[in-house]
């Protein structure tokens, strides 16, 4: 099928059609513009016309509206602390949403991020036009045009695959540049699986391009995709495709589980593995990290270093990264006492994934098939009964060593430079006065600093606080930029095996691939004697624990549920945990008692929330051009 007019009929953007067209603007020579024939008989004018394709993808990470962690505050990992300011995660919390006003769409291009749909399908019309004329194009060495083009493939496929998570529908499939004297009305909506398919094909094209490298290892490189990076998205949307959100009622696990099982071979066959070691021990495994083990050093030290370009690289299981410094910027993404706000605040539902460990055993907290009694308020954990090493008095001790490495809770400790003077209400800081010290953040209601406050910005909304990308020695005084985003890794793709390995009953091979992801944090193996829907459970708590706080989970609870479900089991109400000081008779502290508090009611748990709405003016084009219905349910 011939490519749709993009700008008329998908967006509307009727100012970048004439930036973008093959007439118009472009061919105004007399005027100074380039042609389209000039630019493609140029090797240098080529070769930037293709990195006109890379100027669409998002930074991701924190860098969503004004410093939120964008998808990882609209899932149930974590509340935004700035919520009540009215911006994005407000307004999704309270509902306020519309097709033609959606707070996850209409964002003013803050680092690239919102506005999906103009923005990929831009780029999608880009790529394809750079397909469409690199093999008639003057390119000076037969290797490069070689490698462009399969960068525009994969590209291609990024841009299209990021439209899928987003919008949860098939598109129109485009292989050529339409004019704008097209007849649009025969324009087919593919099914998502069509879609998919698509998507693969352009993977299939750039992992058959012997002269893309599977991975860049220089400099003057950096951020060009590498063939893995074809490898992680097909991964990706074959398991996509199989989820019980997008399948149609059809059966793709054994699809998904076969293309998993050789990708994974092939980024294994071809340098890419978990990374395994801390290389930077003065830093993470001094006793001013504050990180328990080394595991957790080891965990905590990979989010917060960027990966190298380099055929040695210490990172080998980054696969691509985008060109933003990310992480949690200490004055707006860590701990609010040191400057504006907390911002991502993780739940209590998050810290219940975490399994606790003794020797040679680990167990989940909760019974993974329910677990909790209220399922939607969560005040009543269901705990695992075979579970003997939890204590809810202590409820922070014997944890996944990922725990450790991804957040600070009440107890836990921070060395940097802190702005503040301790007041007699900091019972464990105080006296101190600002400075480079070491300080306990306690979280009860009452601590002045880095207590619970439901109101303010500053304190915690949950009794957490993020530290899975913030560098150790971040702080007042030294400003360390958050590494690098990880879009893609191995780690992900090694999930996504496992997932669809045990979806398709090859159990072993499910467990043998999620234990390798423990085994590199020393969690011990699963049980060998799970039923198939218990190792399920306890590969999606895997996905939870893992990936967690890097904006998986916001689509896979997603893709989890029925095309009739919602998410009132697990966004509707997040947890907030109220640690109290508990003291004897003489006013001396014995110890911290813990209850469960239910933050506010979210709204964007309905069934209509599946899926992010086509904006409205462009959908109504679409279905009076085509007389096909085009926009996702309940909007």
């Amino acid at each position: 099928m011939k490519l749709l007019k993009i700008y008329i009929v998908l967006s509307g953007l009727i100012t970048l059609l004439v930036m973008n067209s093959c007439s118009d603007v472009l061919d105004m020579s007399p005027d100074g513009y380039l042609t389209l024939d000039d630019i493609f008989q140029d090797n240098d004018k080529t070769g930037a016309y293709l990195s006109t394709c890379y100027e669409y993808i998002p930074e991701m990470g924190g860098k969503f509206h004004y410093w939120s962690r964008g998808i990882v505050n609209w899932s149930d990992e974590a509340w935004d602390s700035d919520s009540e300011a009215g911006l994005i995660s407000g307004r999704l919390y309270n509902g306020n949403a519309s097709a033609s006003n959606h707070p996850i769409l209409n964002v003013s291009d803050w680092c690239g991020n919102g506005n999906y749909w103009e923005r990929y399908w831009a780029a999608i019309r880009k790529c394809t036009l750079f397909l469409t004329r690199i093999d008639g194009a003057n390119v000076t060495l037969p290797a490069d045009k070689k490698r462009w083009k399969a960068e525009a493939h994969v590209l291609r496929a990024f841009y299209y695959s990021e439209l899928l998570r987003w919008f949860g529908t098939g598109l129109p499939i485009i292989r050529e540049v339409y004019s704008l004297d097209e007849d649009f009305s025969n324009v087919q909506k593919p099914s998502y699986y069509e879609t998919i398919k698509f998507i693969m094909e352009d993977c299939d094209e750039a992992l058959k391009t012997s002269d893309l490298p599977w991975r860049i290892t220089t400099q003057a490189e950096a951020f060009r995709v590498p063939k893995a990076m074809a490898a992680a998205i097909k991964s990706r949307m074959i398991l996509y495709a199989a989820s019980p959100l997008y399948n149609d009622g059809q059966n793709y696990w054994e699809e998904a589980y076969t293309i998993n099982k050789q990708l994974v071979k092939s980024l294994k066959d071809n340098g890419y593995e978990l990374y395994s070691k801390v290389n930077y021990p003065d830093v993470y495994k001094s006793p001013e990290a504050h990180l328990p083990n080394d595991y957790a050093a080891l965990y905590n030290e990979y989010f917060t270093q960027s990966m190298q370009y380099s055929a040695t690289p210490a990172d080998r299981e980054t696969i691509y990264q985008n060109s933003g410094g990310q992480g949690a910027i200490f004055d707006y993404d860590g701990i609010g006492i040191n400057g504006m706000k907390s911002g991502t605040c993780p739940s209590q539902e998050l810290v219940d994934a975490y399994e606790t460990v003794e020797g040679a055993n680990a167990m989940p907290v909760l019974n993974l098939d329910k677990p909790y009694l209220d399922e939607e308020k969560h005040l009543q954990p269901n705990y695992n009964s075979n579970n003997n090493t939890y204590d809810p008095v202590n409820p922070y001790e014997n944890r996944d060593p990922r725990f450790y490495g991804t957040m600070y809770y009440n107890g836990s400790q921070r060395t940097c430079y802190w702005r503040v003077n301790e007041v007699p209400g900091c019972y464990e800081n105080y006296p101190a006065n600002k400075g480079y010290r070491t300080r306990i953040i306690a979280t009860y209601p009452e601590e002045p600093y880095t207590g619970v406050a439901l109101e303010h910005r500053n304190g915690t909304r949950t009794g957490y606080y993020e530290r899975k990308f913030l560098h150790p020695n971040a702080g007042a005084d030294n400003s360390i930029a958050g590494a690098q985003f990880k879009m893609f890794r191995l780690g992900e793709v090694i999930l996504n095996y496992a997932e669809a390995a045990a979806e398709a009953g090859h159990l072993a091979d499910a467990h043998s691939a999620v234990n390798e992801i423990r085994k590199r944090v020393g969690m011990p193996d699963l049980p060998s004697n799970l039923t198939q829907k218990e190792l399920i459970l306890r590969i999606h708590n895997e996905r939870r624990i893992e990936l967690a706080l890097e904006g998986f989970r916001y689509f896979d609870v997603r893709r989890w549920s029925g095309p009739q479900e919602n998410l009132a089991k697990t966004d509707r109400y997040l947890t907030a945990i109220i640690a109290k000081r508990e003291v004897d008779s003489n006013g001396d502290f014995t110890h911290y008692s813990y209850t469960r508090q239910s933050l506010r009611e979210r709204l964007c748990y309905q069934n209509k929330y599946l899926w992010v709405p086509i904006p409205a003016n462009d959908v109504n084009l679409m279905e009076q051009l085509t007389g096909n219905k085009w926009q996702n349910p309940g909007w």
